[in-house]
């Protein structure tokens, strides 16, 4: 008598998709919403820095330090303004005030424009306008007496 052949060995069952694909679509998942969420924070920041970038007042306040002449001795030409500007600025309609410090650099080296200002009637006056230069702690004052 010849020996019987061991019955076949039940397939084992597939599994549902997730049971399949668990151990790359997790890590791929996680990875995914990282970038999504880095994303995110680098727009609201670029939308944060355009917005104060482009008011009045910073603008101003950028052109008169690249006028100034004892600005362009000390850092040299032609001056750039950095990315990270710190502060606030609120406007309200036709009132608002500024407080702001903006790092600028040339050539010759870096500084800070520190800039207070209030808006009244449409206007920005500046009550403090001033070059820090790095380094040597020069101060530079932007907003000259006229006689």
């Amino acid at each position: 008598m010849e020996p019987t052949p061991p019955p076949p060995i039940p397939a084992t069952p597939k599994g549902n998709w997730w049971t399949r694909n668990w151990k790359w679509f997790v890590p791929t998942g996680c990875l995914t919403l990282l970038i999504f969420f880095a994303a995110f924070v680098t727009l609201m920041v670029a939308l944060v820095f355009g917005v104060i970038k482009s008011g009045d007042v910073y603008k101003g306040a950028l052109a008169r330090a690249k006028a100034e002449p004892a600005v362009i001795e000390a850092l040299g030409s032609p001056l750039k303004d950095g990315m990270f500007v710190s502060g606030a600025t609120h406007v309200n309609g036709a009132s608002g005030e500024a407080n702001l410090a903006i790092p600028i650099s040339g050539p010759k080296g870096r500084g800070t424009l520190y800039v207070v200002a209030t808006k009244s009637l449409g206007l920005w006056n500046y009550s403090n306008l001033v070059v820090e230069v790095s380094g040597t702690k020069q101060r530079i004052n932007l907003l000259h007496e006229t006689e």
